[in-house]
């Protein structure tokens, strides 16, 4: 229970940390970026020291990639069935609320 609590705590910290990367990737809507594990695959570049982030995923780099690797690793694979589908051209007609 201890070890819950404190994942949680550092999943917190990074979404805090400047943005989740999964966030911003899909946030930049950009058409060529990866939508399978995007936030993962952009943490994974920057922490690799990758050049251009912006043009390879339409958003930069949170600051710290390494504490926000987790928090966009568990988003991506919650996501990850909504990914799949968009990628196989599948159309959910989910919309962003107002």
């Amino acid at each position: 229970m201890r070890r819950l609590l404190v994942l949680l705590v550092l999943l917190g910290l990074a979404l805090s940390l400047g943005g989740c990367a999964s966030v911003r990737v899909l946030d930049a809507a950009q058409p060529e970026a990866p939508l399978i594990y995007a936030g993962t695959r952009l943490d994974w570049y920057a922490l690799q020291g990758g050049c251009c982030a912006r043009e390879r995923f339409g958003a930069e780099a949170p600051a710290h990639p390494g504490l926000d690797l987790p928090a966009s690793l568990l988003l991506d694979t919650l996501l990850l069935p909504l990914a799949v589908a968009q990628e196989l051209g599948i159309s959910l007609l989910i919309q962003g609320g107002r």
